[in-house]
């Protein structure tokens, strides 16, 4: 197998849309058992490529083959008068784990924030238990943060189909 150094990491474009599509439906199921509707992860996809000031996805492709990707929004922090990035939907492909990829990536997009001003940081959240995520983000110099998430989603809020294996919506 090829090494990470030969990967192409860059901004994603809207032919990547599928990919990025399946790449999140596999990392929900993965992750936290939840079969995401195709149709509506499809969708938002396509919107946040199609929309810029959402957001954008950055991929890392070997051979013109898109071997994995993640997600940046945007937060403004009043308190630093800065953009942080929030980095999102990460997934790489099964071949290409515990290679670098996501290092490759993040490294983009550090080089991509010194161009922009206005970003003061980035932040991430990840699972409790996976560990492994976390070993990777501290040694790239992210830190735990004293903060927890909560969420309330609209009532009729659906994004994943009946079935999957976690018990609850969140």
């Amino acid at each position: 197998m090829a090494h990470p150094e030969s990967l192409r990491i860059r901004k994603a474009h809207a032919g990547d849309a599928d990919h990025i599509a399946a790449f999140n439906r596999a990392m929900a199921w993965e992750t936290e058992g939840k079969a995401l509707i195709p149709e509506l992860i499809a969708a938002g996809v396509r919107r946040l490529l199609a929309e810029p000031a959402l957001g954008f996805y950055a991929v890392a492709e070997h051979d013109g083959e898109v071997v994995g990707c993640l997600m940046v929004t945007n937060e403004w922090s009043d308190w630093r008068n800065g953009l942080f990035w929030w980095i999102q939907s990460v997934y790489v492909t099964e071949p290409w784990r515990c290679r670098g990829v996501y290092r490759r990536l993040y490294d983009f997009i550090r080089e991509l924030a010194q161009s922009e001003p206005g970003v003061c940081g980035f932040r991430l959240y990840v699972e409790k238990e996976n560990t492994t995520a976390q070993r990777t983000y501290s040694s790239l110099g992210m830190a735990p943060t004293d903060y927890l998430i909560y969420e309330e989603l609209k009532p009729g809020v659906r994004y994943f189909e009946a079935g999957a294996r976690s018990d609850d919506d969140s």
